[in-house]
């Protein structure tokens, strides 16, 4: 299969989806919406996959072409995946309210998975979340789990075709270190789901254990 990322800051890159993807022997290429790059058209790709970005999104010249085409995609038969900011752009164009969470989450917290999802994902596990947004369920949608600060962390949509999560299984220790860097305004604020810089990093194996799950999600996800 041949897959497209849209990716709005240089800091929230494929990262290790890219490494999957390369791995299974799927092509994709990447459109870098912040460098003014055009948005692919819907023949161009069998599946899509939207990134993340930063807190505050300024609307851009590519901001209205992008949700036309995340729409187009939604209305196909084609997999459209969304991982934080990218997840509450479907969210929304699934008719779901995006407003602020009481919190911020920071760092890696536990996501305990719903058993009855559509997503083959562990009872509980630790992922790497960014965002201090929350979307509701659209209609039709199916929870993917909750953490301790949010009632939902994703959603999958038609079957599992479409799949939106706030968890951002991308993360790598040089991912999480760049991004650290461009957005460390985001940690300033104090709040009980907010980590340190050097909590992220500090344990590896959380990031290998998140590698288990991302390939779980992602051969649910293309399996269609």
């Amino acid at each position: 299969m041949h897959i497209y990322f849209l990716q709005h800051a240089s800091h929230f890159g494929p990262a290790r989806v890219a490494d999957w993807l390369t791995s299974m022997g799927h092509s994709f290429n990447v459109c870098r919406l912040y460098a003014d790059e055009v948005p692919p058209r819907p023949g161009d790709f069998d599946a899509l996959i939207v990134l993340g970005g930063p807190e505050q999104i300024i609307e851009h010249g590519w901001t209205k072409r992008e949700q036309h085409l995340v729409e187009r995609t939604l209305k196909s038969s084609k997999p459209i995946m969304g991982l934080g900011y990218g997840a509450e752009l479907i969210a929304a164009a699934l008719g779901a309210i995006v407003s602020p969470n009481t919190h911020g989450e920071f760092g890696w917290q536990t996501v305990h998975g719903n058993e009855e999802g559509d997503l083959d994902l562990p009872e509980r596990f630790d992922a790497f979340l960014w965002h201090r947004r929350i979307f509701g369920l659209p209609e039709g949608a199916i929870s993917i789990g909750a953490s301790e600060a949010s009632p939902l962390q994703g959603f999958t949509w038609d079957g599992a075709r479409v799949v939106a999560m706030h968890c951002h299984l991308e993360a790598t220790p040089d991912w999480v270190r760049e991004l650290t860097e461009h957005e460390a305004n985001s940690l300033t604020a104090p709040g009980p789901w907010v980590q340190s810089r050097d909590e992220m990093l500090e344990d590896s194996r959380r990031f290998a254990q998140q590698a288990a799950v991302l390939d779980r999600v992602m051969i649910d996800w293309l399996r269609l």
